[in-house]
Parts: structure tokens; sequence; C-alpha cells
């Protein structure tokens, strides 16, 4: 049985020294846990939009600094956000933000950047 892994003060910005990469336009990843469920912490830059896409499994956020917008709302600091199986949406932030995400299956796009 693995170790568990144990990322202390997310919520008080324990993220900012973890290693980010590029993953996608303007958002960055840093990867928590390969594998399934897939746990990561995204980065996203002022202005940086993830296109449309579908989620073939559940997908959960938590909103740790700044904000996320979709098309079905504004998501704040602290915002807790799950997309089920079957939903799509694509996601901006105006302000730039970092998110904790976990995914069961990785997206479907639906266009491109």
């Amino acid at each position: 049985m693995p170790d568990p892994s144990v990322h202390s003060d997310l919520l008080q910005g324990g993220w900012a020294d973890k290693p980010f990469a590029p993953f996608h336009g303007g958002i960055e990843i840093c990867v928590l846990q390969d594998g399934a469920p897939r746990v990561a912490l995204l980065r996203y830059a002022a202005g940086a939009r993830a296109p449309l896409h579908r989620h073939p499994g559940l997908e959960t956020v938590l909103v740790l600094e700044g904000s996320q917008t979709d098309e079905n709302g504004h998501y704040p600091t602290g915002s807790f956000v799950l997309n089920p199986p079957g939903t799509q949406h694509s996601v901006w932030s105006d302000e730039g933000c970092v998110v904790l995400i976990q995914w069961t299956e990785p997206v479907v796009f639906l266009e491109s950047a």
C-alpha cells in the first residue's frame, strides 16, 4: 500500500513553493497524484482560459486563491465546484487564480485554444 501524501498549508499559500510546469495556454500544473483519480494544482495567469471541454468523469475544484469563472458562474477564493460526468464548460480567470483540482477521467476538448 502506498504512503499517504501530505501537502500542508495549501489554504495559506503553501502551493507557492511547489514545482509548476506549462500545461495549457497560460495555465501551469503541479501534479500531486498521478493516476486515477488525478490530483493537481492549476495556476492560471490573469486572462488565461481553458477552452470548451466535456467531463467524462467527475471533476472537483477548490479555488485556493483568486477567482475562476465559467458559463455557470463566478467562483471566488474558497469556492468548491463539482462538475459531474457529462457536463461541459470553458474556464477562465480574469485576475488569475490557483485551484486544487481532482478528476477521475481526462477531459475531452471540444474546441482548440
